[in-house]
């Protein structure tokens, strides 16, 4: 049987990544869905999509009625740490990632339709990382307090569901312009510009198009639990500066060392996350490239 994939969050990074993996398959239909204009649609104008805000009871039923989705991958979530920790944003946050998920298993319930929720390594207080799928989550700051909270929604859900936890997604998006860390590096030493980079934290970053394709291989073989979908590597931000600078043959004077202390942050951030992702590669086929190779699959996308 054909699979019918909504997909949540197509104007974001990793929805967008979904879109190019999915839209060529001839036994896939996707619904592309995002609040606001389609930014696909010139791109690929064959691409089906609808306006869904995924905290909206109403919206929800009024496109899973109309597509009626064999499998949804819901990537679409507030990301922003610090607004998150933010009085005034608390609750629109916990709203998105947190009552949507629980809105979303509810009328997956309905349809008996998969769900794959994508959730983060800030659910984990960075004390001793890298993390399995079974280690003890305890968020340091409300954004992944709220992450935890759909988590736990999902759990109890009776539809057949799976949790794909990342770190650090990284990439390009069709709308070129939003800054990722490869581009802001390379930019930044292009310019002799000095930028400080932490070096006493650490995480896993990961290739979006490597993020997408593991989402796929849960959809594709119906997997159900929690994978963690992260990249292979274990980095601070400063040692994958010294990466991009390396690729891209610039200055790495420019780099300075930093400690997270000197940064002013509203949320504070876990300071060693990862991820083990052997669980993946084994029950997926998951195979995520590192991140030297990642920087030279966004550098082959950079307009010229």
């Amino acid at each position: 049987m054909n699979k019918r994939i909504l997909i949540t969050g197509s104007n974001g990074l990793l929805g967008q990544k979904l879109v190019d993996l999915l839209l060529p398959k001839t036994d896939v239909e996707i619904l592309a869905t995002s609040k606001g204009a389609n930014k696909l649609a010139s791109v690929y104008p064959e691409l089906q999509f609808q306006n869904l805000d995924i905290t909206s009871l109403e919206d929800i039923a009024r496109v899973f009625e109309s597509f009626k989705p064999t499998h949804v991958i819901n990537t679409a979530a507030q990301t922003n740490v610090d607004v998150c920790e933010d009085e005034a944003q608390k609750e629109a946050c916990y709203l998105q990632n947190a009552l949507a998920v629980k809105y979303l298993a509810e009328a997956c319930e309905k349809f008996n339709t998969h769900l794959t929720h994508v959730s983060t390594d800030f659910i984990f207080d960075g004390e001793n990382g890298p993390y399995t799928e079974e280690a003890e989550a305890k968020p340091v700051n409300y954004y992944g307090e709220t992450k935890l909270a759909g988590e736990e929604f999902l759990k109890q859900a009776k539809c057949p569901w799976a949790i794909a936890r990342t770190i650090v997604v990284y990439g390009i998006v069709h709308d070129y312009g939003r800054s990722n860390l490869v581009l802001w590096v390379k930019e930044s030493l292009e310019n002799e510009k000095a930028i400080q980079v932490v070096n006493d934290q650490f995480r896993s970053p990961t290739l979006a198009e490597d993020l997408a394709m593991g989402c796929w291989q849960i959809v594709e073989q119906d997997a159900t639990g929690i994978f963690n979908l992260s990249g292979p590597d274990f980095l601070t931000p400063y040692e994958m500066a010294l990466q991009v600078a390396d690729y891209f043959k610039l200055d790495k004077s420019f780099i300075k060392e930093a400690s997270a202390a000197n940064f002013v942050q509203p949320a504070k951030r876990p300071p060693r996350t990862g991820f083990k992702i052997e669980k993946a590669r084994k029950v997926l086929g998951y195979n995520p490239r590192p991140f030297s190779e990642g920087v030279r699959v966004v550098a082959e996308q950079i307009p010229a």
